[in-house]
């Protein structure tokens, strides 16, 4: 169940679709409705609670376990509050009228000092005060689907093999 909760909580970080097939090898009843990572982590749960009901780990490794699967909630957590935490309109709007304003009045200052320069040293100032406005804009969402996003459907693929790996 570890692989298919980091491809769930993939999916529900890149806010993508997905019907019950892309589980069937593990049997799972999602209510696409409701928080899926969460759901996941229950049957987790649960079947750790019913591994302790049979005395097939003890009760150590139980809060051990649950401690593990906890942290999972956790990181979900974390990751939703990255994504669900915009750079507010008013400090983007802000930013872009300080650079505007700045990159005008910049050759009034250095004009005297920098005589024809001046032009060229501007340009290249704007340029490192835009690239780094659209950087920002560029990952305010780390998890989509765009080239600089973080990789999390290969990080979900490399959880499944690795866990496989352990698993006999």
């Amino acid at each position: 169940m570890i692989p298919t909760y980091a491809a769930v909580l993939h999916q529900h970080l890149s806010n993508i679709e997905t019907s019950l097939q892309l589980f069937d090898d593990v049997d799972l009843e999602i209510d696409h409705h409701s928080h899926k990572p969460n759901q996941v982590a229950k049957k987790m749960f649960q079947k750790i609670n019913d591994l302790y009901e049979d005395q097939k780990i003890s009760g150590d490794q139980l809060i051990i376990l649950n401690a593990e699967i906890q942290s999972f909630t956790d990181i979900c957590g974390a990751c939703e509050r990255i994504k669900n935490t915009p750079i507010p309109y008013s400090y983007s709007a802000f930013i872009k009228k300080f650079i505007f304003f700045y990159v005008m009045t910049l050759p009034f200052g250095y004009s005297f000092s920098l005589g024809y320069y001046t032009a060229p040293v501007v340009v290249f100032i704007f340029y490192v005060l835009a690239s780094l406005e659209l950087i920002a804009e560029e990952i305010e969402d780390p998890f989509g689907g765009d080239a600089n996003d973080l990789p999390t459907q290969k990080i979900a693929e490399n959880i499944k093999k690795h866990v496989g790996e352990l698993m006999p």
